[in-house]
């Protein structure tokens, strides 16, 4: 739908935090730039690098971080705002070491403790890579770090406690496929920030390796070979897929959202199944972790539990009673791995920010918009503690209303409308005078009005995904009604929900909603919760 707000794994994400300084810059052959390509790809670069609206690798995109806002540096090579004056030297003090090109301190959430692990030879691709992109004349704007944060030097106590320089070395008792898996989850793809249990900024190496932790408000899952709470119980076919795809086949239900959407779409998915492969490989060789034991769940009386009404009221018309969902359309809640992890993060960001369509899945509305902060979270824990589903309860705590802040997404009505990414879906819309179309609807409109446009966007765009272009349609919806009243008996969130759901069943089965009765919207429930 659009370049989301939300930037690979948030703070922790890859941030070269540093600035451009004086330097000859040495570009690598042909070769070496197509690997550094393939390199940066998989560290998911350009998401902390790139602006919302703004050009890839130029940099400006606003950090939040428990020390303040940082703003990323432009990666490009324009010689007054990029890295074109940086040579191999400079870049590689950065890259590996944490040091700027004037000699100071980098911040740790430049993941620099993981990048020491990266080969010469990777290194010196990826900044041949860097070095061959088209300059962008972008100057970084001012972080705003209060005091006593702003003073690098103080970094040197983090970087005594918990900083080791050291390259990676092959595990002579593994296999190549380990050893290369090994490589890329501890190395370049840093999956540690976002999934280890306890974090301190940076720090590659703190216990509870990849169990599962809050992060940027969302909660990265376990991804150890636990059972329950991690992928023990997924078969590598079944995680390989989820890597590519962000679902998966068989009896994982889900799909991904968040921080874990945008890292499949811009890196995991352009990546080798070979390396997909192996990644897998050495995640099965991790130990088992748990990050909450059954014995301290409460017992969770469902019959009549607190949530029951609320989920029959919203949620079982798509999900259904027995949260098995439309195999398909609809993903199942019964069984989600991500929906039984020890956070309830990532349930509730979904239900208070909704879905784009994605990997065939419908979209799902913002329903908590319409909804009580006590409905939201009865109705998570009895989400998470259901059809066999075992997950901690909130008792107390601001998880509900910290999600609720934090969520800023176009189907909550708390952010702009997005932007229409896809080149074919957007000109299909313009061509067509979509927008214009789309003024002045109100609910029973929505159906004749879909079933004379979508033919037209999609001849138009010949070839687009299904799911790019119910975005697209439900993107140019928001751009034209937005500011309209409609007809007053839906919120904002619920009429965009609804239109997007529309759109979505006019692609998939046009022939039934030509004799849907248009004064009845459905009900707005399609939720493909994260895996």
């Amino acid at each position: 739908m659009t370049r989301r707000t939300v930037r690979g794994p948030g703070w922790l994400a890859f941030a070269a935090l540093f600035a451009a300084g004086p330097a000859l810059a040495q570009a690598g052959d042909a070769d070496l730039i197509k690997r550094g390509e393939y390199l940066v790809t998989a560290g998911d670069c350009v998401a902390c690098h790139t602006a919302p609206g703004g050009k890839p690798f130029a940099g400006n995109y606003g950090l939040n971080t428990p020390i303040g806002l940082i703003m990323t540096p432009n990666l490009t090579p324009d010689p007054e705002t990029g890295i074109g004056k940086w040579d191999y030297d400079t870049f590689e003090k950065a890259f590996r070491h944490g040091i700027g090109d004037e000699g100071e301190y980098l911040y740790p959430a430049f993941p620099f403790a993981w990048y020491t692990k990266v080969s010469d030879e990777d290194t010196k691709a990826i900044f041949a890579y860097l070095k061959s992109l088209q300059p962008v004349n972008e100057k970084r704007k001012e972080s705003q770090i209060p005091f006593p944060f702003n003073i690098r030097t103080a970094l040197i106590t983090w970087r005594t406690a918990f900083f080791t320089e050291a390259r990676f070395k092959p595990d002579p008792n593994a296999s190549e496929e380990v050893n290369r898996g090994a490589y890329l989850v501890e190395g370049l793809g840093h999956c540690g920030m976002c999934h280890n249990e306890r974090k301190i900024v940076g720090n590659s190496s703190l216990a509870g390796k990849l169990g599962g932790g809050v992060i940027d408000g969302w909660y990265a899952p376990n991804i150890t070979p636990d059972g329950h709470q991690g992928i023990g119980a997924w078969s590598d076919a079944e995680v390989v897929t989820y890597l590519k795809t962000g679902t998966a086949p068989g009896s994982r239900p889900g799909v991904a959202a968040g921080p874990m959407r945008q890292t499949i779409e811009e890196s995991l998915s352009k990546m080798t199944d070979a390396d997909l492969q192996a990644m897998v490989a050495y995640l099965r060789t991790v130990p088992a972790k748990q990050t909450y034991k059954e014995k301290d769940l409460q017992a969770f009386n469902q019959p009549g539990a607190p949530g029951a009404d609320v989920y029959l009221s919203y949620c079982s018309s798509c999900h259904r009673p027995d949260g098995k969902g439309v195999e398909g359309a609809i993903p199942a809640l019964a069984g989600n791995t991500s929906v039984q992890s020890a956070g309830p993060q990532t349930v509730l960001r979904v239900i208070y920010g909704g879905l784009a369509a994605q990997s065939g899945y419908a979209p799902m509305p913002a329903i908590g918009q319409d909804m009580t902060e006590q409905q939201v979270k009865d109705v998570t824990d009895y989400i998470r503690n259901s059809w066999g589903n075992k997950a901690p309860v909130m008792n107390s705590g601001s998880a509900v209303s910290e999600a609720k802040a934090a969520t800023q997404t176009m189907l909550a009505g708390t952010a702009p409308c997005a932007e229409i990414e896809q080149e074919p879906v957007r000109k299909a819309i313009e061509e067509n005078g979509v927008v214009a179309e789309l003024k002045g609807l109100t609910s029973s409109d929505f159906i004749p009005k879909l079933a004379t446009i979508v033919p037209k966007v999609k001849a138009a765009a010949a070839g687009a995904k299904d799911d790019d272009i119910v975005n697209g349609l439900t993107t140019a919806f928001c751009q034209a009604a937005r500011d309209e009243p409609g007809d007053g008996k839906l919120s904002w969130s619920a009429r965009i929900g609804s239109f997007s759901n529309l759109a979505y069943s006019q692609i998939k089965h046009p022939e039934k909603q030509a004799s849907a009765d248009p004064g009845q919207p459905p009900a707005t429930g399609a939720s493909p919760m994260k895996q």
